[in-house]
């Protein structure tokens, strides 16, 4: 299951706790294709039926089916830099055989 940095913890309690924001707010990540590795990233006020929910801190995440499949092993980062922007970063959990780009050994 996708796991947050205490970085992206902190961010996402950020976007989604400004004033005026519904309680349970969250991020939602989803994939379109399966195939592609785009992913898009969007604030909302609940998860959608079938979104997989990661929450750590009071940070929460939605997970579209295809996105939670595809960040299955993955550590979800964040940023934010001088200009206010936020960029996250996908990193490999340890041990999930994909250090350095590696492909898993069988």
């Amino acid at each position: 299951m996708l796991t947050l940095t205490e970085n992206a913890t902190l961010v996402i309690k950020s976007i989604t706790g400004v004033e005026g924001a519904p309680e349970g707010a969250g991020v939602r990540i989803s994939q379109e294709n399966p195939a592609d590795p785009a992913l898009a990233v969007t604030t909302t006020e609940s998860p959608l039926p079938g979104d997989q929910v990661v929450e750590e801190a009071g940070a929460r995440v939605f997970l579209e089916e295809n996105a939670a499949s595809t960040l299955d092993d993955k550590i979800l980062d964040a940023a934010v830099d001088d200009k206010g922007g936020v960029e996250f970063l996908l990193v490999p959990q340890p041990g999930a055989g994909r250090e350095n780009g590696a492909a898993p050994t069988p």
